[in-house]
C-alpha cells in the first residue's frame, strides 16, 4: 500500500511541475514587442505634410517583412520606397506633392522575437508638402496603441505586450493544456490506485 501511495504522490507532483512549466512558458511566448510612439503623434495636427512618418518601438524590430501604408482621405497611397529601420525606429518616406488633409498610417514590422506586429495612427496636415510655414520637424511624438487608433487629440498608452490578441489567446491555450494534463494524470493515478487495491485484495 505504501508503494502505491508513493507512486500516486509522484504522479501528483509531476503533474503540478508540468503544469507550472507550461504556464511559465506562456508569458515569455506572448510578450512581444510593442510600439511606444509615432511621428507625427496619433491625432496630431501639423502645419505641413511631413517628409516621412515613423514609429518607435520598445525593442529593435527585424529588418525583414516591414511595410508602411500612408493614405490620404481619398485613399491615395503616398508611401515612397521601402521602410528604413534604424535601431528601434521604423521610418517611411512620403512622395512629393502630398496634399493637405487627413492621413492614415498603417504599419507592420517583425518584432525582435520574430513575431509580426502591426498598428495604425492618423494625423492631419494643414498644408500640402513643401507648401507652408512651419517645418514638419515640429511634430511631436506621442504614445500610440499597438493596434487601432485613438480619438483625435487624445493619446493611448502602449500595450505592454505589443499585440494584445496573441497574448490573450496563448494564455487561454496554455491554461487549457495544463488543465487537460492535470485531469489526465489524476485519472491515471486513480486507476493505478484502484488496480493496486484489487491486487492486494
Amino acid at each position: 500500500m505504501g508503494s502505491i501511495r508513493r507512486q500516486l504522490l509522484s504522479f501528483v507532483l509531476g503533474s503540478f511541475i508540468c503544469a507550472a512549466a507550461v504556464l511559465g512558458l506562456a508569458g515569455p511566448a506572448a510578450a512581444h514587442d510593442a510600439a511606444e510612439s509615432s511621428s507625427p503623434a496619433q491625432g496630431a495636427s501639423v502645419a505641413v505634410v511631413p517628409e516621412q512618418v515613423s514609429v518607435t518601438f520598445n525593442n529593435n524590430p527585424l529588418g525583414i517583412g516591414s511595410s508602411f501604408s500612408v493614405k490620404d482621405a481619398a485613399g491615395t497611397e503616398w508611401a515612397d520606397g521601402t521602410v528604413e529601420i534604424v535601431d528601434n525606429v521604423a521610418s517611411q518616406k512620403l512622395k512629393a506633392g502630398a496634399p493637405a488633409g487627413q492621413y492614415t498610417v498603417a504599419w507592420r514590422v517583425v518584432s525582435s522575437d520574430s513575431h509580426p506586429i502591426e498598428g495604425t495612427f492618423s494625423f492631419t496636415a494643414a498644408a500640402a508638402a513643401g507648401g507652408a510655414a512651419t517645418s514638419a520637424g515640429t511634430t511631436a511624438a506621442a504614445t500610440v496603441p499597438a493596434i487601432g487608433t485613438a480619438q483625435p487629440g487624445q493619446t493611448a498608452a502602449p500595450e505592454s505586450t505589443g499585440s494584445g490578441e496573441p497574448f490573450q489567446w496563448s494564455i487561454v491555450l496554455f491554461a487549457a493544456v495544463a488543465v487537460g494534463l492535470l485531469a489526465t494524470l489524476a485519472f491515471l493515478a486513480r486507476r493505478r490506485l484502484a488496480a493496486g487495491r484489487d491486487d492486494e485484495g
